[in-house]
């Protein structure tokens, strides 16, 4: 009967070890997987609402000869260009931003010690932006636009008895400069097309240069001045009226790719609905190497304020101005776009 009631006891102890250690390994189990629950969410990343990217252009042609019969000069070009991004999205909220700023100059062995400069471009856009609906592809907008040049622009060069170079004054840094606000609504259907809409846009034109003035459009202090005196034009003018602009942007793998903007503006206080000013710029880029491309841009301007002349000088008047720049470029992207 003892060893009956031994045996039992053994059995009912082993059972309650074997069930404990169960428990044990159970409750070791769900404290590993909680501990990599909670290591897990706190190794997740926040979101992001920020997007930043930036292309870095380096862009070299050069020409050289050597006794060659159908004549020419040597020269060399060079341009240096960033295009950065910087984008904010949240919910309804967005803002964009986007600076563009570009620089090249020109050698020629025709015009010898001369630098001519070639490509000059400072432009920032910046919009903000709230939709109607969460699903809505309208939004209210806030549209900012800026755009100058660095340096002073010449042509017509004449050189002197003493060698040096002496050209007529076409442009300067704030010579002119172009500010923009507007308000309105954009309408953005994919994420490579936009048109905003601003009915209510305020303009200003800077002209820090004195002689450059009139042929910008400034107007005169007082009526009764010299329109011949430099001095007696305002260094700036300021119009309202509506501009609509139009941003389209395509890619095929990342290899061609193809933008362009048009940029329509109206004003109100002088003939008003007729389109004042338009700018339509285009850039095409083809990568022929992971760091290579070749570069196409093209700039077309009409604004019936600006006067200039023709290739020699003469007959003053309105007319569209047209400039084309071709390169091989050296370009790198930071950033996701």
């Amino acid at each position: 009967m003892k060893k009956a009631l031994i045996i039992i006891a053994a059995l009912c102890f082993g059972l309650s070890a074997a069930q404990a250690q169960d428990d044990v390994r159970k409750a070791t189990a769900e404290a590993a997987a909680a501990f990599s629950e909670a290591q897990a969410e706190a190794v997740e990343p926040a979101p992001s609402y920020w997007k930043k990217f930036a292309t870095f252009d380096l862009g070299f042609n050069q020409t050289a000869l050597w006794s060659w019969a159908s004549g020419g000069y040597n020269s060399a070009t060079l341009r240096a260009g960033i295009d950065a991004n910087l984008n904010y999205e949240k919910e309804l909220a967005s803002w964009t931003n986007r600076l563009q700023l570009m620089y090249g100059f020109l050698w020629s062995a025709d015009k010898e010690n001369l630098i001519q400069k070639s490509t000059d471009l400072m432009q920032l856009e910046s919009r903000f932006g709230y939709k109607t609906a969460a699903e809505s592809k309208w939004k209210y907008t806030a549209d900012l636009t800026f755009k100058s040049q660095f340096t002073d622009s010449y042509d017509s060069y004449v050189q002197g008895a003493d060698g040096k170079w002496t050209g007529t004054l076409k442009s300067g840094f704030f010579s002119p400069g172009y500010l923009t606000f507007g308000l309105g609504m954009a309408w953005d259907p994919t994420p490579w097309f936009s048109v905003n809409i601003s009915p209510v846009t305020g303009g200003f034109i800077f002209c820090n240069i004195p002689e450059l003035r009139k042929g910008y459009g400034m107007q005169l202090r007082k009526p009764e001045l010299d329109p011949l005196v430099w001095d007696n034009y305002n260094s700036q003018l300021f119009q309202l009226g509506a501009q609509i602009k139009m941003n389209l942007k395509a890619s095929l793998n990342d290899v061609f790719t193809y933008e362009t903007q048009l940029i329509l503006f109206t004003d109100y206080l002088n003939h008003p609905f007729v389109w004042n000013r338009i700018n339509w710029d285009n850039k095409l880029g083809l990568m022929v190497g992971k760091y290579i491309k070749l570069a196409l841009d093209t700039w077309t301007i009409y604004d019936p304020i600006v006067i200039i002349a023709n290739n020699k000088g003469e007959n003053p008047t309105q007319r569209v101005q047209f400039k084309e720049f071709f390169s091989i470029n050296f370009t790198y992207t930071i950033g996701q776009k």
